[in-house]
């Protein structure tokens, strides 16, 4: 354009960063900008705009804050895209404070804090965000709808999400893709498969990611034969799955046994549809080896990996070890672990656990002392549960909520009527040497004991009880769940670090195999 003396004015300018923003093409971008600052070209309010919202969206947020703080008359573009900016490196309190600066936020501004939220999993503060965004009547659009939908999935908060899907059905946009993918993960993650197939089936159009929510929402309830029928019909569709279309396959398989099928499904990636397999197919592919008892088949799947095994492979691998009680192949795969010298304490913790199975209790204290040594801690355990539309946490082994005093009635009551039809008390799941009373009083107060506790005297009789673990079940409280369900009448959805557990009639969708 230069070439035959033809001068940019202002609008080419931002037209030119514009398209460098959107391509994330960081250096041409700052060539354009350098170029027209050497030219003596004069950036008016619009250019430096588009500068922010470049640099923002490059992730170059100081050079972004630099230009947007010379703006002297500053429009919602350059507002939101530094907002954005800040939300979506994880740096919220800067995003709010711009938030709460800014004039009148509009709807993309509003859904770009939601958003930010929500990726840095807090769910929690992107749900009061979006009601507060109701309150004051913005206009929703389906990006604000599909975050408020994801925040309730990442909490399991069914109640709210019911509230967002009528939000969303209010401001018409119940037929929208992104509305109705995330309407199905929601449902999903929130325990009810049924209400996650309605919407799906109501769906006028279905893309990859409507079959894959399907997929991964099936397989995490256990429904593995289910599963492998949606994606024979995705096939059908014409739709060409994803990597994590696979991901769902193979935990489907694990979950449910299927280790031919899980099998097949790994092969075919490559073979069949070009799909390099990451990390995460080959977790799950030990993980079904493992939990099937092919330990020495897992072993040496792993040793044949064309990546190198990381800590979560070695993770899986003990944790089969654990499972099938091979404390020689545990060992073998903690050194793997040591020699990682990673910061994680989840798999010292797993070490730990599967020697006090085993009653070594000299090996524990050296594999404690080994993480006080590194100043890794275990993550607590914590159960939520949604009544009422609020969440309530409970921790393992305290209770410090106002009805403490009725939660621990319950809990009595329970164990009374549990052992009365031949409950007992697993005491192998108690990770400490300590005296057998000692150890069954410890187990009774795991927190998905007290939240279903909590749930019994919160809702109405026949009301599904719907709680969340942070991390798996244990044995024991799997156990006790199965006789509570049946003793009370009522279904229990227990959704873990691994997926859901419907309890109903003494029974267990997992068929005990979790």
């Amino acid at each position: 354009m230069e070439c035959e003396g033809v001068m940019p004015d202002k609008f080419t300018f931002a037209t030119v960063v514009k398209a460098c923003a959107s391509l994330a093409a960081l250096d041409r971008g700052k060539q354009v900008h350098g170029h027209c600052l050497g030219a003596g070209f004069e950036l008016d309010d619009v250019a430096r705009s588009a500068l922010v919202d470049m640099y923002a969206k490059c992730g170059y947020i100081e050079d972004a804050r630099k230009v947007f703080e010379k703006i002297t008359e500053r429009n919602a573009i350059s507002w939101t895209a530094m907002i954005a900016g800040y939300a979506r490196i994880g740096r919220l309190d800067d995003a709010w404070m711009l938030f709460r600066q800014m004039p009148k936020p509009d709807t993309v501004t509003w859904t770009a804090m939601i958003v930010g939220y929500v990726q840095m999993g807090n769910d929690a503060d992107a749900l009061k965000l979006f009601y507060q965004m109701l309150k004051e009547g913005v206009k929703l659009d389906h990006f604000a709808l599909s975050s408020a939908l994801g925040a309730c999935a990442g909490l399991a908060a069914l109640e709210n999400g019911r509230q967002v899907h009528a939000s969303a059905v209010e401001a018409g946009f119940e037929s929208s893709l992104f509305v109705g993918n995330a309407l199905v993960d929601m449902y999903s993650k929130c325990g009810i498969i049924e209400d996650a197939l309605e919407v799906f089936d109501k769906m006028r159009v279905r893309d990859v990611v409507s079959w894959t929510a399907m997929i991964v929402g099936c397989a995490q309830h256990g429904r593995g034969k289910v599963t492998l029928q949606f994606f024979e019909q995705m096939l059908i569709a014409g739709l060409k799955p994803n990597n994590i279309t696979f991901v769902g396959l193979l935990y489907a398989c694990s979950h449910a046994g299927l280790v031919d099928e899980g099998r097949h499904y790994f092969n075919s990636m490559s073979l069949e549809y070009g799909i390099s397999p990451t990390i995460e197919h080959y977790t799950c592919m030990l993980d079904l080896l493992g939990r099937a008892g092919f330990l020495d088949e897992a072993e040496e799947f792993i040793n044949n990996m064309p990546v190198k095994p990381d800590a979560t492979i070695w993770g899986a691998m003990l944790g089969a070890c654990r499972v099938h009680g091979n404390i020689d192949m545990a060992q073998r795969t903690a050194e793997r672990l040591v020699q990682l010298q990673m910061e994680d304490s989840s798999t010292f913790v797993l070490l730990s656990n599967t020697y006090a199975a085993a009653g070594r209790w000299d090996d524990v204290a050296k594999v404690r002392k080994l993480m006080i040594g590194r100043e890794l801690r275990k993550q607590p355990g914590c159960s939520w549960i949604e009544v009422k539309a609020k969440t309530h946490v409970f921790h393992a082994g305290e209770i410090s909520h106002p009805q403490k005093e009725e939660i621990h009635v319950m809990l009595e009551w329970l164990a009374a009527q549990m052992k009365a039809v031949g409950y007992v008390p697993d005491t192998n799941f108690v990770l400490h040497d300590m005296e057998e009373h000692k150890k069954e009083h410890h187990i009774s107060y795991h927190s998905e004991k007290v939240a279903v506790a909590f749930g019994l005297i919160s809702t109405f009789p026949g009301t599904t009880i719907r709680v969340v673990k942070n991390l798996r079940v244990c044995g024991d409280c799997h156990t006790a769940l199965k006789f509570i369900c049946k003793i009370v009448g009522r279904e229990i959805v227990a959704r873990d670090a691994n997926r859901f557990h419907h309890f109903k009639d003494g029974q267990c969708s997992c068929q005990d195999y979790w």
